[in-house]
């Protein structure tokens, strides 16, 4: 519920700060005192676009907070999915800078029009006369209808089922599309992946062969130079290997002087094995190559493949030939699959049909149910507001195609008097009807979910004192469960208020201000008997205003 609301300099507002209880709240006062302006500054922290011209004072901002008791509404998810602190006592800030930006806040956090505004639908349900044609559409109407068959669950589920049939839907349809291409470039892929399985790719082919064929185009270098290795290991007179055996004689002799000369002819030893391998690795590499035309020929004709490919493909690695390869296979088997695939898909689709089908029907089945019961409250109710001949005409078909929600076609009609044809609520209810239905409606709705805190502006508007009397009487049966507010002319209505706020505009140096205050029992009556009778009070209308409140 609306517990406290607080507005600085917007319109005729200079500082306005006020506290509301729950039950039922009347707010008064005279043509041009300010109500509108009220709601005006409300709907800013309720996600309205902001207009610079409202700023009181142009030099300053507006400040529009409220704070709400959210604990029953049922909102914490919400503030998880919009990464928001929840708190049962929620604050909510809208502020108009002088430049005409705005900035709004819940619970300090900034957020966005669009997230305050969806909050703001799930806090308060502002009606006013303009605002019944929404009863015309059909969004409110199985709004309506739903709340009373209470298939909450049940519409869950099929919302469920429902993304999954579009889900799999829309995934048939993108697989029969790409059939249709899929044929014409299924050749060429596999012309693509056949070339690509001939190469027989390996990860770090490319390094190799281009080493191999390094070695096989310098052979003649490769041969001379080993030889030249040979050579000078193993000369004769100035061979590595013959001076390091006079090296070794010479270490030996030192070695029997201490340890220090042991570990250098153990080093030495050591240098001259591996001389010796050196040397047997150099004459067996010599003897080993020898050049091969047809295998440099060879493994040119690969290098030339490998790189034949890379520029075909647009790439420069062995790995990425491989996975292009591999996406291709996939393409190409993928292709070949594809009449089964569908088919699958094709299958699939028809059993979540069958079940969303299933689902659809059971809701059409309980709104089926409750709408003749729906029908006399309505007409019910509504004879008791003055509308004696009121019928409803409320039929439900099958649609030929699934819904956001469900697979029903809903007709609902009315008639105002006897006699007269059926038609959709907008052309054939006056405004004051259109006040009363929308209230019986929400008095209906009201029994079976848990609605919002609501405002009626001035919806009692153009019904007689006998009738706003009995609209009063609902909107206070109403308030035990939920809060509501009521904008109105009536006396017949202030007076039904569990709190009585008024309206009225002073005039001070700093010009007209527009302010609000709760009344006392007392300022009651004189209020009441000034709606009653004008500013010049008589005995008789005061005497009518104790009579109302009692």
């Amino acid at each position: 519920m609306l517990s406290n609301l607080s507005i600085k300099n917007y319109a005729l507002i200079d500082s306005l700060n006020v506290s509301f209880g729950n039950g039922f709240t009347c707010i008064t006062g005279e043509t041009g005192a300010g109500k509108s302006i009220l709601l005006g500054g409300l709907s800013l922290v309720l996600g309205k676009r902001a207009d610079l011209s409202t700023l009181r004072n142009k030099d300053e901002k507006c400040i529009v907070e409220s704070e709400f008791e959210i604990g029953n509404y049922g909102l914490s998810s919400f503030f998880s999915e919009n990464d928001l602190d929840y708190d049962e006592k929620t604050i909510i800030r809208r502020e108009i800078l002088p430049g005409g930006k705005s900035r709004a806040f819940i619970n300090d956090t900034p957020v966005t029009l669009d997230v305050l505004s969806r909050l703001g639908n799930r806090l308060i349900d502002v009606h006013s006369q303009h605002q019944t044609l929404q009863l015309a559409e059909n969004e409110f109407q199985f709004k309506l209808i739903d709340s009373i068959a209470d298939i909450k669950a049940l519409r869950n589920d099929y919302n469920l089922q429902l993304k999954e049939y579009q889900k799999t839907s829309s995934e048939l349809a993108g697989l029969i599309e790409f059939q249709g291409n899929a044929i014409k470039e299924h050749e060429y892929n596999s012309f693509l992946l056949k070339e690509l399985e001939e190469a027989q790719l390996q990860e770090g082919m490319q390094e190799e062969l281009e080493e191999q064929y390094q070695q096989l185009s310098n052979i003649e270098t490769i041969v001379e130079q080993l030889s030249k290795g040979h050579q000078v290991l193993n000369d004769e007179q100035i061979g590595i290997l013959n001076l390091l055996s006079e090296l070794k004689q010479v270490s030996n002799r030192l070695s029997g002087f201490g340890s220090i000369y042991q570990a250098l002819d153990g080093r030495i030893h050591s240098v001259r094995i591996e001389m010796e391998d050196i040397g047997s690795e150099l004459e067996e590499l010599s003897e080993k190559a020898d050049l091969d035309p047809k295998l440099l020929d060879e493994v040119n004709t690969k290098l030339e493949l490998l790189y034949n490919l890379q520029k075909k493909h647009g790439v420069r690695e062995v790995s990425e030939l491989i996975r292009i390869k591999g996406e291709l296979a996939e393409k190409v088997e993928a292709t070949e699959n594809l009449e089964s695939t569908i088919a699958a898909k094709e299958k699939q689709l028809e059993e979540q049909k069958k079940v969303l089908n299933e689902v659809a029907a059971k809701i059409s089945k309980e709104r089926q149910k409750i709408i003749p019961d729906l029908k006399q409250k309505l007409e019910k109710r509504l004879a008791v507001l003055g509308m004696p001949s009121a019928r409803f005409k409320i039929e439900l078909n099958a649609a030929k195609d699934f819904k956001s929600n469900g697979k029903d076609e809903l007709s609902f009609l009315f008639a105002a008097n006897k006699g007269t044809d059926f038609g959709d609520l907008k052309k054939v209810a006056s405004g004051g009807e259109l006040s009363r239905i929308m209230l019986t409606i929400k008095s209906i709705m009201a029994k079976h979910e848990n609605l919002p805190t609501m405002m009626f502006d001035e919806i009692d508007s153009g019904v007689s004192g006998e009738i706003s009397n009995r609209m009063a009487g609902i909107m206070s049966e109403m308030s035990k469960s939920m809060q509501i507010f009521s904008i109105t002319h009536l006396p017949q209505v202030a007076s039904k208020g569990d709190h009585h706020f008024k309206v009225y505009k002073e005039d001070k140096d700093i010009g007209t201000l527009t302010n609000m205050k709760e009344l006392t029992p007392e300022e009651r009556v004189f209020e009441l008997a000034e709606m009653l009778g004008g500013k010049k009070l008589s005995d008789s209308a005061m005497a009518h205003a104790r009579q109302l409140l009692n």
